[in-house]
C-alpha cells in the first residue's frame, strides 16, 4: 500500500522526542482519587491510567507508578474515592499533582472542599459533579511478560456509592457532555475535553 510504518520495540527503546505509548492509548478518563491514611490525613491525587472494568459488581481501578500515598492509604483502610475531573476543576486537579510530603493535604493545597461520603470513611470533593465510592476488591504488583516485578501498582475497588449532581440527568439520561470531563492524553502536557459535536449514535448489531 506504500504506507511508511515506524516500528520499535519498547525495550529497546521509541527512538522518539516523547514516548508515544500513552499518547495512542488516548485520551484516558483521570482517576482523581481521594483517599485517607489511618491517622485520618487527605489525600487527593490524579492516576491518567485509569479505566472501569466491570458491570456487576461496578469495578474501577487505577495504575500507580510506584507505590504512592494513594495506594498506602488504600491498604491501610481499604476505602477510596473517584472524582470526576471536569474542565472548571483542571487547574485545581493539576495542582493535586504537586509532589509532597504525606502529611500535606491536598484538598487544601487546591483550594478544594472534602465532603463526607454517604457509604465509606474517605470523603468526596465537593466541586466534583460525579464521585463514587469505592471499596477495594483488589492490589496487584504489575509484571512483565518475562514475569519480573513492576514499580507500578493496580488498584481496584467495587463502586459502592455513587452522587451525580442531578442536572446532569437529562430525562434520566446522564449527560457525559454536559459533564464537562478533560481526558489524558500525548506529550508532556496534552489533555482533551469532550462537547455534543463529537458525540455520535451507533447501536449494537442484534
Amino acid at each position: 500500500m506504500g504506507e511508511s510504518i515506524y516500528f520499535y520495540e519498547p525495550d529497546k527503546g521509541h527512538g522518539l522526542p516523547h514516548d508515544p505509548f500513552n499518547a495512542m492509548v488516548a485520551p484516558r478518563p483521570i482517576g482523581w482519587i481521594s483517599s485517607m491514611d489511618s491517622g485520618g490525613h487527605l489525600n487527593l491525587a490524579p492516576y491518567s491510567f485509569f479505566n472501569a472494568f466491570n458491570y456487576r459488581p461496578p469495578i474501577v481501578g487505577f495504575a500507580s507508578v510506584g507505590y504512592k500515598d494513594s495506594v498506602r492509604n488504600i491498604e491501610d483502610t481499604g476505602e477510596f474515592g473517584w472524582n470526576l475531573a471536569t474542565r472548571p476543576l483542571a487547574e485545581a486537579m493539576n495542582a493535586t499533582c504537586a509532589t509532597v510530603a504525606p502529611e500535606v493535604d491536598e484538598f487544601a493545597l487546591a483550594g478544594l472542599t472534602p465532603v463526607a461520603s454517604r457509604v465509606i470513611s474517605v470523603p468526596r470533593v465537593a466541586e466534583a459533579p460525579v464521585s463514587f465510592e469505592c471499596r477495594v476488591s483488589q492490589v496487584l504488583q504489575l509484571q512483565g511478560a518475562d514475569g519480573q516485578k513492576a514499580d507500578t501498582w493496580m488498584v481496584f475497588g467495587e463502586v459502592v456509592g455513587v452522587h451525580i449532581r442531578t442536572e446532569l440527568l437529562k430525562e434520566g439520561i446522564y449527560d457525559t457532555a454536559a459533564a464537562e470531563p478533560i481526558l489524558r492524553a500525548g506529550g508532556p502536557a496534552d489533555y482533551f475535553g469532550i462537547d455534543r459535536r463529537q458525540r455520535f449514535q451507533m447501536h449494537r448489531p442484534k
